[in-house]
């Protein structure tokens, strides 16, 4: 099952998972957890409770289901370097991912309604899988047909102020990114540990 981003559990994380204005606003309102108990709970938590909690985060962030996440922790755990950074990189290269990152969604959940309901191509080739994995060269693209309408050019106008990571590159005049190289360094960090993610799928 697919972890959608709720003001409930932005509140329980104490993080705006997403990056909306709306969840910032909430949080900044009501800076605790949620349920009678949330402004004076002390619960402590366990190292598994941490790891878990870690791992519930990056869930939410990407949207990704328990299996799916699973999966990207066994192929990055067999994939050469860091695991940790391993499984980030490989979250960051979904496509629905990608699309937001190229600032043509302003969530991931938004982007990835984007790829499902069949308004991006990649490579010159209509691609509705938001799990795709995008590499280097690709060229990323809002479908032709689908430009024309209002919506996307009041969108990119908006959109030109958002400022892309260095391995994505965005034009938003022709609606189109290209995947120049792999996420690294500082474009790794997230509002989650991986490393404790390593830790608790490793148990």
């Amino acid at each position: 099952m697919r972890l959608r981003v709720t003001a409930k559990r932005v509140r329980r994380e104490g993080l705006n998972l997403d990056g909306r204005e709306k969840m910032a606003r909430i949080l900044e309102r009501r800076p605790y957890g949620p349920g009678v108990h949330g402004p004076t709970s002390r619960t402590r938590q366990t190292d598994y409770g941490k790891q878990l909690r870690e791992k519930q985060r990056a869930k939410l962030v990407f949207g990704v289901a328990e299996r799916q996440f699973r999966n990207y922790f066994e192929k990055a755990t067999n994939m050469k370097g860091d695991t940790a950074a391993n499984l980030v990189r490989l979250l960051e290269l979904r496509l629905d991912n990608a699309v937001f990152r190229a600032g043509f969604a302003k969530t991931r959940a938004a982007a990835r309604q984007l790829v499902s309901h069949a308004h991006v191509d990649v490579n010159g080739k209509k691609v509705t899988i938001a799990s795709y994995s995008v590499k280097p060269g690709d060229i990323i693209a809002i479908r032709q047909g689908k430009r024309e309408k209002k919506i996307w050019k009041a969108f990119a106008e908006a959109a030109s102020k958002t400022e892309s990571p260095s391995w994505i590159t965005s034009d938003m005049k022709e609606l189109t990114a290209k995947v120049t190289s792999l996420p690294a360094g500082e474009e790794l960090k997230q509002v989650f540990e991986p490393q404790l993610i390593i830790e608790f799928y490793s148990r």
